[in-house]
């Protein structure tokens, strides 16, 4: 046999070695996250083959060049030896990152992309939480150990019975046309296949529900192709500018005949308290707030990760990039956001988060939106009371926090994000046993943060500004925990409670059915406070008639109006369903109420488009 021929073969034999692995690493990351899909069809099946094939393809171009390219060097035993090991440990790197996804996606819903690993103020946090990844998630490292030892094992060797040949210029010229002819189709089946544009992260829909979507991809797909991409916002043009204001304007005014009132604000962002926490014996101090509050049933997170919420609640900007907007290159534009307002209503302005100062870039951020002051773990002054991995246990560091909103100007604005229920849900040892395991491993920590959250209000009530004070609580957005079916749909994963408390106001209460979302918590606030501004918000207060939500995840936009959630992706309306009576998202009604289509499709155009314009132009201001 021609010894090129020899040599693409055994390139082929090692390619399709890869290939299995990736399928698989594809089926552990579907037994070990059964809940969050719908199943694992043929077309699922293909699709992922599509999606491993065309990123084995871009990551093994080199390594076919170094297979085949002529030349009787390339049969020295150092050379080969260099090639297997090099083929050996980049598709291992890649392929590692299937598995760190196995549970990295529970929290995230999302296979990661480049962005997402290497977003600003996540390093650190990353490097802390890796020794507790590996001791909680211990049988995916073994995997993997595994995996890789069977691996190096099963990686064909070149046969030994190799006749040098003695080539002419003709040969030469042969042999480096058929190998310009082998790397052209490795790009063909890198590109996937014969298409109009090289295969996307949103054509993973085409092979299955929006559900299944990260179950379609594979995570050195997502990285590997967001790699290059400073940020994943386009110069979207879908209708003019008078079309556009038409349709949607994000440009809102709150007005009022009454005077503002001179209350204090305090916003508590619950890490991961999503519905599927709320109710279920691990929140009994929540559950009984809720009844005291203004409570919106249907509160929704506009992302996935803690770094999305900051923006959303506070400046009243939603995550509609792949990459958070604190993490982006966008993250130094002028925004309009709740600290600014207040300061020019006189208050004195603060941002308390318990975790390592710098942790997701939320002191750099306060400082953007307009905090007067940040206190991460090296301002607390307290007991010592350091979870080992995280930042300070959320009793201590609420107290802290308490305590030291006495000790500012009043009126003040003020917000506190707790880290507890974070992973590695870590509480104290004192409390051990003490608190309901629930079903979840989120459960306790949980349950753990909730009492801390009593405790904060027991010490509050002592305070001289607890009475004029306006509390808002909400989610950071949903955890992993989730065992109900409806937790694991594209509504359920941004389900969260919202309530507001005014301890001076019990008209203030009751449960609010508005569809309700992170970024319509800053309108509210000043339309409550009577607070008159014009504003940029991609959201509405709570007093408007209104009835919106819109959130986005690796390439799909959700649009829910009134009873019926839109699922958008590729510049068109791929669901409709009625959420409120088809909980599950079954029935497609598409087909059925075409003109509701054409309807969402022309707001959720509109929405994305001023959204886009309006980062990209520093526009977040009036």
């Amino acid at each position: 046999m021609n010894n090129i021929n020899q040599n693409v073969i055994l390139f082929l034999k090692r390619f399709i070695l890869i290939l299995v692995t990736y399928q698989l690493s594809r089926i552990l990351f579907f037994f070990m996250n059964l809940e969050l899909f719908e199943g694992f069809t043929f077309k699922i099946f293909i699709g992922g083959v599509l999606f491993d094939l065309a990123v084995i393809s871009y990551i093994n171009f080199i390594f076919l060049f170094f297979h085949v390219v002529p030349g009787n060097f390339k049969y020295k035993t150092v050379y080969q030896t260099i090639l297997k090991i090099s083929f050996y440990t980049v598709n291992l790197i890649f392929l590692s990152t299937n598995f760190v996804d196995i549970i990295y996606y529970r929290f995230t819903g999302r296979r990661s992309t480049f962005a997402l690993i290497t977003a600003r103020g996540m390093e650190n946090d990353t490097i802390r939480l890796i020794p507790s990844f590996l001791q909680d998630f211990w049988y995916v490292g073994v995997l993997f150990i595994i995996i890789s030892i069977v691996l190096w094992k099963l990686i064909p060797d070149p046969k030994d019975t190799i006749v040098i040949q003695r080539l002419t210029k003709k040969d030469y010229l042969k042999k480096y046309t058929y190998v310009v002819v082998l790397l052209v189709a490795i790009l063909l089946v890198g590109r996937g296949g014969f298409r109009k544009k090289p295969i996307r992260i949103v054509d993973a829909v085409e092979y299955g529900e929006v559900n299944n979507a990260g179950l379609v991809l594979n995570t050195p797909f997502s990285i590997l192709k967001t790699l290059f991409k400073k940020e994943d916002i386009d110069n979207t043009h879908y209708y003019d500018s008078k079309e556009l204001s038409k349709t949607y304007n994000p440009v809102i005014s709150i007005k009022s005949d009454e005077a503002p009132l001179r209350k204090n604000v305090v916003i508590i962002i619950l890490e991961s308290f999503g519905n599927e926490n709320i109710g279920r014996g691990q929140t009994p101090f929540l559950d009984s707030l809720i009844t005291k509050s203004c409570y919106f049933k249907n509160g929704f997170a506009n992302g996935k990760v803690s770094i999305d919420a900051v923006p959303s609640i506070i400046s009243s900007i939603p995550s509609l990039m792949n990459n958070s907007f604190i993490s982006s290159s966008y993250a130094l534009n002028k925004v309009h956001s709740l600290p600014k307002i207040f300061k020019d209503q006189g208050y004195s302005t603060s941002f308390f988060h318990g975790a390592f100062n710098g942790s997701q870039n939320f002191d750099e951020y306060a400082k953007v939106a307009g905090f007067d002051q940040y206190f991460g773990k090296n301002e607390y002054v307290g007991k010592d009371s350091f979870d080992g991995k995280w930042g300070i246990f959320d009793e201590e560091f609420l107290q802290f926090y308490a305590h030291k909103l006495s000790t500012f100007k009043k009126p003040f604005f003020s917000s506190v994000f707790t880290i507890s229920s974070h992973v590695p849900y870590v509480i104290p040892e004192r409390y051990k046993n003490k608190f309901p395991k629930g079903t979840t491993d989120i459960h306790e920590s949980v349950a753990y943060a909730d009492y801390s959250l009593r405790k904060f209000f027991e010490t509050a009530k002592k305070q001289d500004w607890y009475k004029n004070t306006l509390f808002v609580l909400s989610a950071d957005h949903t955890s992993s925990g989730g065992d109900n079916e409806t937790d694991q749909t594209n509504i359920g994963k941004f389900k969260i409670p919202i309530l507001f408390f005014d301890p001076s106001n019990p008209e203030l209460a009751g449960v609010n059915e508005k569809n309700f979302q992170q970024i319509d918590i800053m309108p509210s606030i000043l339309d409550y406070l009577h607070i008159k501004t014009d504003m940029v918000s991609f959201g509405k207060s709570y007093k408007s008639k209104e009835n919106f939500v819109v959130y986005y995840l690796q390439g799909t936009y959700h649009y829910i109006q009134d009873d019926y959630y839109v699922a958008f992706t590729d510049n068109k309306v791929i669901g409709l369903y009625n959420w409120k009576k088809d909980v599950l998202l079954k029935n497609n009604l598409m087909q059925v109420d075409k003109p509701r289509v054409q309807k969402a499709e022309k707001f959720i155009k509109t929405y994305i488009q001023s959204f886009n314009e309006r980062v990209m132009n520093n526009q977040l201001v009036i």
